[in-house]
């Protein structure tokens, strides 16, 4: 990790489970971000908003990171790079965003994966990890997830999660510049039940909202 990288990180845990491990992206993960995104193009684009003419390039990925830590900061969202179990190699990501606090305590879960990696029950790992985090961690009470009706990977991999369908949702998102209908999905706290322990160790930094520095799923 680069020096800029180490000062300005936000104080959140890394997550793992059985096989990855997740981190907040940084600076540093370009090259690997990139080349995995470029290789998984037309992997990704059928799911996801028309990327930008710059979508790629070195400044948008600063932007991207710069955004996500500030959202780490004040507690509005988590982004994760999801990796192999060694922390080498980038196989996709996954977030925890739109948290919403008071009466709401929910959040959004979001995720993608590299080509190559997909269809290995590396992203089911993570989501398992990002439950832990947001229940235990964070303290939410749901987990919201809305997928295109005919993404039947993405819809396998929220009813494996113990996600229950909730309902239809018209013209949600703009994917592949149209807006689609979505499926919503959601996970509640008092549903959830871990599937490994979660382990703790003292944070190096001050007290604050995340009083760790690892969160494990085994």
């Amino acid at each position: 990790m680069g020096l800029i990288d180490y000062l300005s990180r936000p104080n959140v845990p890394v997550l793992s489970g059985e096989g990855i491990v997740l981190r907040l992206p940084r600076r540093s993960d370009f090259p690997a971000w990139r080349a995995l995104r470029e290789d998984s193009r037309g992997f990704l684009t059928p799911w996801e908003p028309v990327w930008t003419s710059d979508e790629l390039t070195h400044a948008a990925f600063r932007r991207r990171v710069a955004r996500y830590d500030q959202e780490a900061r004040e507690g509005n969202g988590y982004s994760f790079f999801l990796f192999d179990q060694a922390g080498e190699t980038l196989l996709g990501g996954i977030s925890v965003g739109h948290v919403r606090r008071g009466v709401a305590q929910s959040a959004t879960l979001g995720y993608w994966m590299g080509e190559r990696f997909a269809g290995k029950g590396h992203m089911r790992r993570a989501v398992e990890a990002v439950k832990l985090f947001a229940f235990e961690v964070e303290g939410l009470h749901r987990i919201e997830a809305a997928c295109l009706p005919n993404n039947q990977r993405s819809i396998r991999l929220l009813e494996r999660c113990g996600f229950s369908r909730e309902g239809h949702l018209r013209g949600y998102l703009k994917i592949a510049g149209k807006w689609e209908d979505h499926c919503l999905y959601a996970l509640l706290a008092e549903e959830w039940s871990r599937s490994g322990a979660l382990e703790m160790a003292p944070t190096r930094d001050s007290p604050s909202r995340h009083p760790v520095d690892r969160v494990s799923v085994s």
